[in-house]
């Protein structure tokens, strides 16, 4: 199976393509620079795999929560890929791909959502074990920093910019450098769409998680 995965839910943009169990990746600091950066790094990777994007059989993008521009642009060019192609599209959770790329086994992912709240959820390796399937401990939810309630049991981890903004959050131990990648995307793709996940171009869409973006005047004067 060959597929590509995008990532643009964070300041940093990442691209990776999955070629029958191996990858390659280019990841770079965007900043608000990702729809100049995407397309460029997928073909440099396509260009040193010596292969065209007529060869996919699929592809995958992280669906959020995260940065709504970014994730407009990854399903986007998700799709577009895809359309053109007729093959499908598979949308990847953020907070799951930072579990992913903690290589811990509990885990409570934590996105800075600004607006004084934050994205999080909770994820546990179901076997213990790196490289087993994750079960979702806690949903994603947005919630102000306060109310972040952790999952039960012991030796959860943070990981995510949620820490770097408003701290621990009562855990023992956080990781506030990691972030969403179009690696830990492909890795968690990739056993999904071998057993036929994945959908229609079409009916690929970001998982906002809230629909809020900014305050408003009044809301920004009362701070």
């Amino acid at each position: 199976m060959r597929f590509a995965a995008f990532e643009c839910s964070t300041e940093w943009c990442s691209v990776a393509l999955w070629l029958d169990g191996e990858i390659a990746a280019i990841e770079e600091r965007a900043g608000q620079g990702h729809s100049e950066r995407v397309l460029p790094m997928l073909d440099r990777l396509a260009a040193a795999a010596g292969i065209g994007l007529g060869a996919l059989d699929a592809v995958a993008f992280g669906a959020g929560p995260g940065s709504f521009t970014g994730l407009r642009i990854a399903c986007g060019v998700a799709q577009g890929i895809a359309l053109a192609r007729g093959i499908p599209v598979i949308g990847i959770s953020t907070l799951e791909a930072m579990a992913e790329e903690s290589g811990a086994a509990r885990v409570v992912a934590c996105l800075d959502a600004r607006m004084r709240e934050v994205y999080y959820s909770a994820h546990e390796r179901i076997d213990g074990k790196p490289g087993g399937a994750w079960r979702e401990a806690m949903a994603p939810r947005c919630v102000p920093p306060a109310a972040v309630v952790l999952p039960p049991g012991d030796g959860w981890i943070g990981c995510g910019n949620g820490f770097a903004a408003y701290g621990s959050l009562g855990l023992a131990k956080v990781m506030p450098q990691i972030h969403p990648s179009a690696v830990a995307v492909a890795r968690l793709a990739a056993p999904r769409l071998a057993a036929g996940g994945g959908v229609d171009a079409a009916l690929a869409a970001p998982a906002y998680l809230r629909d809020k973006v900014a305050f408003t005047t009044a809301e920004l004067a009362a701070r």
